[in-house]
């Protein structure tokens, strides 16, 4: 009998332990893809603004999105170094919605459609919020 209560109170340990170190690294990992997204948004944000002013003086602006495109391409490498760890202990269909709308903001960064890009941005802060508060470490949760 003591050396069940022993290995349970061990198992029951080790299951707080595996999950404030992984509750640690999402939370870590929504915080900085969070912060790169909202960054983004608000070059993409300038980037309107910009070509609403150029439309008002009737210039025509042939600039490039390489600097929005870079960017987004290092937020994609960073979501994918984070992506195989966190696979490992949240859905991947939740994962899936955060790499398609990384995607879709892609292409839509790549044919200047600017408006569809931020919608695309804020869902997937949205998506990322929701996987942190999904795996929170709650008895809403546990329960």
């Amino acid at each position: 009998m003591k050396k069940e209560l022993i290995i349970s109170i061990v198992i029951f340990i080790l299951i707080i332990i595996g999950n404030i170190i992984t509750q640690n690294y999402t939370k870590e990992s929504v915080l900085d893809l969070s912060n790169n997204l909202e960054n983004l948004k608000e070059n993409i944000s300038l980037k309107i603004e910009k070509k609403e002013n150029d439309k008002e003086n009737n210039q025509d602006n042939f600039d490039d999105n390489k600097e929005l495109l870079e960017e987004i391409n290092n937020i994609t490498k960073d979501w994918e170094s984070r992506h195989n760890k966190l696979a490992y202990y949240i859905e991947h269909n939740e994962l899936e919605k955060v790499e398609d709308n990384l995607t879709g903001l892609n292409s839509l960064v790549e044919t200047e459609e600017y408006n569809e890009a931020v919608k695309e941005l804020d869902k997937s802060i949205f998506i990322l919020k929701h996987i942190e508060e999904k795996y929170k470490f709650n008895l809403e949760n546990i329960f």
